[in-house]
């Protein structure tokens, strides 16, 4: 869908939520499409959460799921937790340890799109012609298929096709 106005709301309530129930001590950060102005994206509030140094992620199961979140699961490099309105999917939580943190790639893709907007217009078009060929969801993020990712740290930042 195209870019709607109020999803940096959207983050700024679900952040605020987190943060009073987590504490200060965890970095939150919008990321994902809906964080990028002009991105066409899903409906949902993508975060980045720096857990605090020498936690577990595991230690926090029972504050997360006070405050709506699912339980934690495993993508790629990190974890994630959902928070749902009933089966709807309205944020995705992406925790990311103190030494993942400076690196952890929905950081600095979505930091790039914000800041290159030949980039992002370049990326909004290979995501419709994804979704032009039937390829959205877990096939978007498949790594078994061939798919369009932009890579912010190439020398010179550009959109590659991954095989």
């Amino acid at each position: 869908m195209p870019y709607d106005p109020c999803w940096p709301e959207r983050y700024a309530e679900i952040a605020a939520r987190l943060v009073g129930g987590l504490g200060p001590q965890w970095a939150v950060e919008h990321v994902g499409s809906t964080s990028v102005p002009g991105l066409l994206a899903k409906p949902v509030i993508d975060l980045a959460l720096r857990l605090p140094a020498g936690q577990r992620l595991a230690d926090w199961d029972e504050p997360f799921q006070a405050l709506g979140w699912t339980g934690r699961i495993e993508i790629g490099d990190h974890e994630a937790l959902f928070l749902l309105d009933g089966s709807v999917r309205m944020a995705i939580a992406h925790v990311f340890t103190a030494n993942q943190w400076p690196y952890a790639h929905p950081r600095l893709f979505a930091d790039w799109l914000r800041t290159h907007a030949s980039d992002r217009d370049v990326y909004a078009r290979i995501k419709m012609e994804l979704v032009d060929h039937g390829i959205w969801g877990s096939e978007y993020t498949s790594p078994r298929r061939p798919s369009y990712r932009m890579s912010p740290l190439a020398p010179e930042p550009r959109s590659v096709l991954l095989r």
